[in-house]
């Protein structure tokens, strides 16, 4: 079946994105979230969010989980937790477009996951896959992330990361999507 020409070009059409780390940013840190019940949302993440929707950006959340390279969780239960935050937002009228997380480390103890993956921050495998599933527009583009490995992975995928120092996300994001 052929697609019509007009949606072909609205589809191709460049947005920018911001890009989320999640654990310390999207939700308070603590060490290997991966169970509903003990995730907090940070101060202004939720309205964040709707910002970055509302002023037209993607919104994307890279994240490192190597809490499934240790053994401490699984794969399924990343996915449980990013419905559910799905679910959560989608009650604010808000979304995240994409979820991408790495659950490799070289020092794990699962074998499968024991590796050094170009995924895993301050790699910037995960941002990369995301700049070429969507159309971004890199040039509008930026990381917002709460570690230096964040800030580093943003760079090397060729984009500005900006680290968050805590407080309220919506306020923190607000300047950077008025200057984009």
């Amino acid at each position: 079946m052929s697609r019509d020409p007009e949606s072909t070009a609205i589809d191709r059409v460049l947005r920018p994105a911001v890009f989320f780390d999640r654990d310390g940013v999207l939700n308070a840190d603590s060490e290997y979230l991966f169970e509903v019940g003990k995730f907090v949302w940070i101060d202004g993440a939720v309205e964040a969010v709707k910002a970055v929707n509302d002023a037209g950006y993607f919104a994307f959340v890279v994240t490192n989980q190597s809490g499934v390279a240790r053994g401490l969780y699984q794969e399924t239960d990343i996915h449980a937790l990013h419905d559910w935050m799905a679910g959560q937002l989608a009650a604010h009228g808000a979304r995240i477009d994409a979820f991408e997380y790495c659950p490799f480390h070289p020092d794990g103890q699962v074998e499968r996951y024991r590796y050094a993956s170009e995924r895993r921050k301050p790699q910037p495998g995960m941002i990369i896959d995301l700049l070429h599933k969507f159309p971004v527009d890199a040039s509008r583009s930026f990381m917002v992330g709460d570690k230096p490995s964040d800030i580093e992975a943003a760079r090397a995928a060729g984009l500005p990361g900006h680290l968050f120092p805590g407080g309220n996300l919506r306020d923190f994001i607000l300047p950077l999507l008025a200057n984009g």
